[in-house]
């Protein structure tokens, strides 16, 4: 790194901010460093004092807003409470000097509200949170929310999905700054992908399901989570209900979002990623899942995450996304 200005990385901090969207980006950019990066890390509050984050735990600031000079980048975490509350106006004049001062600007998790209450993501494609997107474009009308973005960059303007999906941005920031070699080897120390496949959709059926209201559609649900290579076709499951196959498709209409079918094959596609990153062949992620054929698995994989499930054992060899 002789000769080469550091890039300062700053995290800015506050009371309630969650613990894990501090600590992704942080992990990245100080491995990164260690690795040869040029980069300097900076850990920024209000005043420079201490904050408590959602977990409870106290986190301690390197430095306070005023008198920051230039920034490379500006990391802005996320907190439970800002898609339910506008953010604190000492809070949104932090975020706003220091993004005047910041030559790019990212987001993690609901962070993205605090950017977009500061009007800077107006105008812009931006993402957060699958389970907070709808609010985000609910409440600012002007920023275009992609709901199944990783992470989005728009600009200067990076915002990115849930918690871990800061390390997915961190590595894409390494990836532009000092190339993609120096991020595969930050993916590998930390045992992460360097580019995870797909898109928010992939993640836990389970996690992203309404409780449904219904006893015995709770008791099915559990029961495909349980066994996804089982039968559950619609008759199959209207049969173990003790309901009638139309009544059944009304009430995961009703209470679930979806028909019967798809929601089996969501499970099962679920299913079928975890086996292959447990390294199992596609003909046996295939069969084990519910999903049947190699063509049944490919043509699912390629419908709901766009890539092959070969692709996808393989894993992705770069953070640059296809045009």
């Amino acid at each position: 790194m002789r000769g080469r200005e550091r890039k300062d990385i700053s995290v800015f901090v506050y009371d309630g901010v969650r613990l894990m969207d501090v600590a992704a980006p942080l992990e990245v950019f100080g491995t990164a460093a260690g690795l040869g990066g040029a980069y300097a890390l900076t850990v920024r509050s209000a005043d420079g004092g201490p904050v408590i984050t959602s977990t409870g735990t106290r986190l301690g600031a390197d430095a306070p807003v005023a008198g920051t000079g230039r920034i490379h980048t500006l990391v802005v975490p996320g907190s439970d409470e800002l898609p339910h509350r506008p953010p604190p106006a000492g809070l949104l004049d932090a975020v706003t000097g220091l993004a005047g001062r910041s030559a790019r600007i990212a987001s993690v998790c609901t962070g993205a509200f605090a950017l977009a209450a500061a009007g800077l993501l107006d105008g812009r494609r931006a993402t957060t949170h699958w389970r907070h997107a709808a609010v985000l474009a609910r409440r600012f009308p002007a920023v275009d929310v992609d709901p199944d973005a990783i992470f989005v960059r728009d600009g200067r303007m990076y915002t990115s999905a849930g918690v871990t999906a800061g390390i997915d941005l961190a590595l894409a920031l390494v990836e532009e700054d000092e190339g993609a070699d120096l991020a595969r080897e930050v993916a590998r120390d930390l045992v992460v992908f360097l580019r995870r496949p797909g898109g928010q959709s992939q993640f836990s059926v389970a996690a992203r399901t309404p409780s449904p209201q219904h006893d015995v559609l709770r008791g099915l649900l559990r029961e495909v989570a349980a066994d996804p290579a089982a039968d559950h076709s619609l008759s199959a499951l209207a049969r173990r209900g003790g309901l009638s196959a139309r009544h059944l498709t009304r009430l995961f209409g009703e209470q679930v979002g979806s028909t019967p079918a798809a929601y089996v094959e969501s499970v099962r596609l679920e299913a079928a990623q975890a086996l292959l990153e447990a390294g199992e062949t596609v003909t046996g992620a295939a069969r084990r899942s519910g999903l049947g054929s190699d063509e049944s698995l490919r043509r699912v994989f390629l419908r709901q995450l766009g890539v092959t499930p070969s692709t996808y054992r393989a894993r992705f060899r770069t953070t640059a996304r296809a045009s």
